[in-house]
């Protein structure tokens, strides 16, 4: 698929320096790029790119200035990134099929489900009883929604998603693939013969408008009540939340981070990858734990930055780190002080020695 120029100017707004009948038919980045391609730039440090880069438009900032001329048609717009991002969900749009709707063969929706309008619902996927979907949803093939289910509006639910019984989902919620949302909550009572008996998960997981789940992430339902995805929120792939979790607005998850049972985070937090968590804590909003952490208590001060195992203030874990690495050194300096001390010990000896005498 081709577009001109002129016409991503128009739909950027932005402002035409070049060919208005350049043609691109893919994206890329610009130290990469080749004729056809479209490319942006936001960074200064790729501007050098701009006099040997050989693709065909690029979306840069209105503020750019030239220091030679150039090949490529610019596209000039108020805030590059942005208009590149927005661009690229439009084309994203086109090519996922966001336009399909239907209900594909062979696929099971039960008859006491509620279809809204404009809903695609792919081969092999499964609808079941009293499940409630909303205008424009896009369900995608193999995925499994479970009795009593709701889903929002102009949600996406890709392929191999499993959504089960009772769980609500917000509008403009977007799950990637193998995402598993309303699995049993990691509960189980240790028996005197040392065995243990599983406890009944009865609660469900509620997530709210505009979160976006990445593949493979799990959010358990809650063993009473509900495990909660505020609005707003983003987690990355492979990401476990664990039963009666809560999850406050806008909060970001990077990948292969694990929440247990019962701790709430609070809104606009930043938390790396590969981050554990304990349970029945709370996070202040506001709170950013580096990757690798490892958070063991509550957090009362919003806006804290956390790093190490356990986790402590960002600055503190700075300079513990900066002394640990200088640890040889500090242990040759002071065993040369010993040395030195048992030098001035032995000598003070003698020297009372001859005063005695």
């Amino acid at each position: 698929m081709q577009f001109t120029a002129q016409q991503i100017a128009t739909l950027l707004q932005g402002k035409l320096e070049g060919d208005p009948d350049a043609k691109v038919s893919d994206v890329a980045k610009i130290e990469e790029a080749k004729a056809g391609s479209l490319c942006f730039i936001s960074n200064q440090k790729y501007e050098e790119y701009l006099y040997t880069t050989a693709a065909s438009i690029i979306i840069v900032n209105d503020t750019l200035e030239l220091s030679q001329p150039i090949s490529p048609t610019l596209i000039r717009v108020k805030d590059a990134y942005s208009s590149f991002a927005a661009l690229l969900e439009q084309y994203n749009a086109i090519i996922s099929g966001a336009g399909k709707t239907g209900i594909e063969q062979p696929s099971y929706v039960s008859p006491t489900a509620s279809i809204g309008k404009d809903v695609y619902i792919g081969a092999f996927a499964y609808v079941g009883d009293n499940a409630k979907i909303g205008n424009g949803v896009k369900i995608y093939p193999g995925s499994y929604i479970g009795n009593n289910v709701i889903i929002g509006d102009n949600s996406k639910i890709y392929s191999g998603v499993k959504i089960y019984d009772e769980c609500r989902i917000g509008k403009n919620t977007v799950f990637h693939s193998g995402t598993v949302i309303g699995g049993d909550g990691f509960g189980f009572a240790p028996l005197n013969d040392g065995s243990y008996k599983k406890i009944p998960q009865i609660g469900n997981v509620i997530i709210e408008d505009d979160v976006e789940i990445g593949s493979n992430t799990t959010v358990d339902r809650a063993t009473m009540g509900s495990t909660i995805i505020r609005k707003g929120v983003k987690l990355d792939n492979l990401i476990q939340i664990a039963h009666n979790v809560e999850i406050g607005e806008n909060t970001v998850i990077a990948a292969q981070t694990g929440v247990s049972g019962s701790t709430k985070v609070g809104k606009n937090c930043v938390i790396g990858g590969q981050v554990g968590i304990v349970g029945h804590i709370h996070i202040a909003d506001g709170t950013k734990i580096n990757a690798q952490s490892g958070l063991s208590k509550s957090i009362a001060n919003p806006a804290t930055t956390l790093n190490g195992t356990p986790a402590f203030e960002y600055k503190s874990s700075l300079k513990s780190q900066a002394v640990f690495r200088n640890l040889p050194d500090l242990q040759h300096r002071l065993q040369k002080l010993e040395e030195t001390v048992q030098e001035l010990t032995a000598l003070l000896s003698t020297q009372n020695l001859e005063y005695k005498k």
